[in-house]
């Protein structure tokens, strides 16, 4: 009989026994109301029958907010979805406060985002996460403290679009892409002009250098290997020559008379005047110094006999 009612009186014993993990607390109900501080991590003893425990976990809670349709303050439709990290610090709070606070976290986060989707424009969703997650942290957290709970972060994860949306922004940003291609593209064409105003000033002073330009240009399009070369005949050629043509010397005299006929052509076509008459006047010109400029050919005036003998009419 004396073994039986120790048996009896271990079996009640140990059923008063509650171990309380480290990251948990354990709170005491008696006769429905808690009875004293919450209960430590370790071996605990309740009262079998009498006292109840419950027991609360402090750890971080990660609670996903699901995704929320919502118009911009800009009237644009989106889709935002947000992560909740909380953790609870007053356990008797989060007991008897609130009937459950897991399922309350959520639905004020629910709210808080779609009221925060409704004050934020599109540009601000994509682009200033940082201000957004603090806005909708504080507005979480007001409701929460009276709860025992304390918001660690918030964090949104995902802004979805309409693929109309979409569409738009990828027009928009090769369109901006493409003005900034044209903005440096006239940007380079300003300062190269400036360049080469500076270059014809110059050359202008030293008329030289435009010859040397031009027979570098003559080598660069000869370095390709084309069939054909076009190589245009400058009028400041002319007057070099003119200038440092002797006056004396009867070769001298049909060489300047050949530069006059050509430069009067010229300026012809530069007139714009009929083509019949410039045709007319360059070709009489070239008719009727054709002899002369054959027989001085022996003073050195050859190299400027270039075309054919014209028939004077």
């Amino acid at each position: 009989m004396l073994v039986l009612v120790l048996i009896g009186l271990g079996v009640v014993a140990s059923s008063g026994l509650r171990i309380v993990r480290q990251y948990e607390r354990g709170l005491v109900f008696r006769f429905g109301r808690v009875h004293g501080a919450p209960r430590q991590p370790g071996l605990s003893v309740i009262i079998p029958g009498v006292d109840h425990m419950r027991k609360v976990n402090m750890q971080i809670v990660t609670l996903p907010i699901p995704g929320q349709d919502g118009i911009t303050r800009d009237n644009v439709t989106v889709r935002v979805d947000a992560v909740v990290y909380f953790k609870v610090i007053d356990p008797v709070q989060a007991v008897v406060s609130v009937e459950n606070y897991r399922y309350a976290v959520g639905q004020v986060a629910q709210t808080s985002l779609r009221s925060i989707i409704g004050k934020s424009d599109l540009d601000s969703l994509l682009s200033n996460r940082e201000e957004l997650n603090q806005g909708l942290e504080l507005m979480i957290d007001s409701p929460a403290v009276g709860w025992g709970i304390h918001i660690e972060r918030v964090e949104i994860k995902e802004v979805s679009l309409p693929e109309a949306m979409k569409r738009a922004m990828s027009r928009q940003a090769e369109a901006e892409r493409e003005r900034r291609g044209r903005v440096i593209s006239a940007e380079g064409e300003l300062q190269a002009s400036e360049k080469l105003s500076q270059a014809a000033a110059r050359m202008a002073d030293t008329p030289g250098a435009l010859q040397l330009r031009l027979l570098e240009t003559v080598v660069e399009v000869a370095a390709e290997k084309n069939s054909t070369l076009v190589l245009p005949f400058p009028v400041e050629l002319l007057r070099f020559l003119e200038s440092n043509t002797s006056k004396d010397s009867e070769g001298g005299q049909a060489l300047r008379q050949a530069i006059e006929s050509a430069r009067g052509a010229v300026e012809s076509l530069e007139r714009g005047s009929g083509s019949g008459t410039g045709e007319a006047a360059g070709t009489g010109s070239a008719g009727r110094q054709t002899p002369d400029a054959t027989g001085a050919a022996d003073g050195g005036g050859e190299a400027m006999n270039t075309g054919d003998p014209v028939e004077q009419r």
